[in-house]
């Protein structure tokens, strides 16, 4: 049993916690190594098997294990998905690859994309995004929900909101799938090019229908950024909330700083 000095103030699920990710940080406990059983651990720190769940949650909440079912505890083998900033968005990478953003951005990084269009409506957006939109409260927008995938694990989701006179009766407002290039290059198909872009981030505690669709353990939170696409006029012509889990993404940028 490991001796815990007497001005030790932690709580002994951090204790065991600040331990483990130290021995992950020093390269002993490697990429893809398992983590001692709760029993175990248990007996090593000389504390109850909830207080070492504790501390795994805390290393879960974290990013740097994954616990697989009926297997037992991870050590991460793989850094966060990297969203990258306005790069995503390049007109030259879309024409080049025929991909989606998303696909661009998690092929670059080695991993495998999946994307899911689950519902195109036609519904009032909230007064948040009608606001980016610049367009009236109460006005008709196409809602398209898109959830993603990198090696079929649930990243992140996105709502797409677009005003009913930019998608009109093109692919946009009827068709899950978008063809070649994806959601931009319909854009671009009816005049509206990306020309610029706007994203608020945030971060929050997820609903209970969010973890479960993300599959997040507890206690991880989630990146919102609220994307807003802007044409050669700086016309906003689509507004995208996406929901990120927070263990598994990260951001990205790289721009010019003004004068």
């Amino acid at each position: 049993m490991e001796q815990v000095p007497d001005q030790d103030k932690r709580l002994p699920s951090r204790r065991i916690a600040d331990d483990l990710r130290e021995q992950i940080k020093q390269g002993e406990l490697a990429p893809g190594a398992k983590l001692p059983s709760e029993r175990a651990m248990a007996a090593r720190y000389g504390t109850a098997r909830n207080t070492a769940r504790e501390a795994v949650a805390i290393l879960q909440a974290e990013g740097l294990v994954d616990a697989q079912h009926g297997r037992g505890v991870f050590v991460r083998s793989r850094p966060p998905l990297m969203r990258l900033g306005s790069n995503r968005y390049s007109r030259r990478l879309r024409g080049e690859t025929g991909l989606s953003p998303f696909r661009i951005e998690v092929t670059k990084q080695g991993r495998t994309p999946r994307t899911e269009c689950r519902s195109v409506t036609r519904e009032v957006p909230p007064k948040e995004v009608a606001e980016r939109l610049e367009i009236e409260h109460g006005d008709l927008v196409i809602r398209r929900e898109n959830w993603y995938f990198a090696d079929d694990e649930p990243v992140q989701f996105g709502v797409t909101y677009i005003p009913v006179d930019v998608a009109g009766d093109s692919p946009l407002a009827t068709d899950a799938k978008l063809g070649r290039g994806s959601i931009y290059a319909r854009f671009e198909d009816l005049g509206y090019p990306i020309m610029r872009i706007r994203e608020e981030i945030s971060a929050r505690m997820p609903t209970p229908e969010e973890s479960a669709g993300l599959i997040a353990p507890p206690g991880v939170p989630v990146i919102e950024v609220m994307h807003t696409s802007l044409d050669n006029a700086r016309r906003p012509f689509e507004v995208t909330k996406f929901v990120m889990r927070g263990d598994l993404n990260g951001l990205d940028y790289e721009m010019p700083v003004e004068d």
